[in-house]
């Protein structure tokens, strides 16, 4: 589990660099992509660069550069930022952050515990796991994450005039997303509670429709949730009371 000779740990960060490249090609798109919405929102350049070194969350760094460009209110970000990150809660409970020496390093892996990584990394076999060989590919996803932001910040500036219409790259992120979760019946539940919740937030909170949506959304979740639990609880007892043939 740990490197022990500089050979090793020349191997450990070569499989590193192997491991983020396949994350990186994905990554680094949507890197530029959030350098030309700051850029294109009329935020300082430097905006991209610090949002992706110290939030370091994909998809939400793009929503809080929509966001900060239209002053939402601070309850409203944070409201937001928890819900779609709150499944990171749950990661570190499978993730294999124990392969990380502790430290410096063990507190950068957790904080760099992007899905990406955590796909990776979750399924791959402890013997092949090192410490280096875990760093280094996070590391290298971040740096992917930055370099994307100061390349779509610089073309960004260079263009004469901003492209008309680039601002629903976010919106079309986000429906990609919705769509390759719901990939069969079993979640159509899902999407009708969630076209309600926004529906009865425009209609009941005008004025703080995305976090009313997220909460309302939240909360029908949970009820479906211990619904179909009482459903298949009645269903097992249905079965054992059912008389021998």
């Amino acid at each position: 589990m740990n490197d022990q000779t500089p050979a090793s740990r020349s191997t450990s960060i070569r499989l590193g660099g192997v491991d983020s490249l396949g994350v990186g090609i994905g990554i680094f798109p949507l890197g530029v992509a959030l350098g030309f919405l700051v850029i294109q929102a009329g935020l300082p350049w430097w905006l991209a660069p610090a949002l992706s070194i110290g939030i370091f969350a994909g998809s939400v760094e793009l929503l809080l550069v929509s966001m900060i460009a239209a002053a939402t209110p601070l309850l409203t970000i944070a409201a937001t930022v928890f819900a779609l990150n709150f499944r990171h809660v749950f990661y570190p409970l499978s993730f294999p952050i124990q392969a990380v020496k502790p430290g410096i390093g063990r507190a950068y892996s957790i904080y760099a515990m992007i899905d990406e990584a955590y796909a990776t990394y979750v399924l791959m076999p402890p013997e092949k796991l090192t410490s280096t060989r875990m760093l280094t590919g996070q590391l290298l996803m971040q740096a992917y994450w930055v370099g994307g932001g100061l390349v779509g910040v610089c073309v960004a500036s260079l263009l004469p005039e901003p492209i008309e219409g680039f601002e629903f790259a976010l919106v079309s992120l986000f429906i990609v997303m919705a769509l390759d979760a719901v990939r069969g019946r079993r979640e159509i539940p899902s999407v009708i509670l969630a076209g309600l919740s926004v529906t009865i937030a425009m209609v009941a909170f005008p004025g703080a429709q995305l976090i009313a949506a997220l909460a309302i959304f939240t909360l029908s979740l949970v009820a479906r949730f211990f619904w179909q639990r009482r459903a298949r609880g009645a269903g097992h007892v249905a079965e054992e009371d059912q008389p021998d043939a």
